[in-house]
């Protein structure tokens, strides 16, 4: 058996934002509409990622400059 592959039975299940969040998900970790985070977007407040089937993605990073900019 690889190690690297290895998990212990104790270890838990922590998720973890990636580099990007939908839509949605921004607008619940900043607690505002989806409505909000589109303006934001147009203000070029948030910047978004497109994936390759379409949708547009917020990147995290922004949703953090966002947050210490207030």
């Amino acid at each position: 058996m690889d190690s690297r592959l290895h998990v212990s039975e104790s270890a838990t299940f922590n998720p973890q934002l990636g580099r990007s969040v939908t839509i949605d998900q921004a607008a619940q970790l900043i607690g505002v509409s989806r409505r909000t985070i589109y303006y934001r977007i147009r203000e070029g407040r948030l910047r978004t990622v497109r994936t390759l089937g379409g949708s547009q993605r917020v990147l995290v990073e922004s949703l953090q400059e966002l947050g210490q900019s207030h």
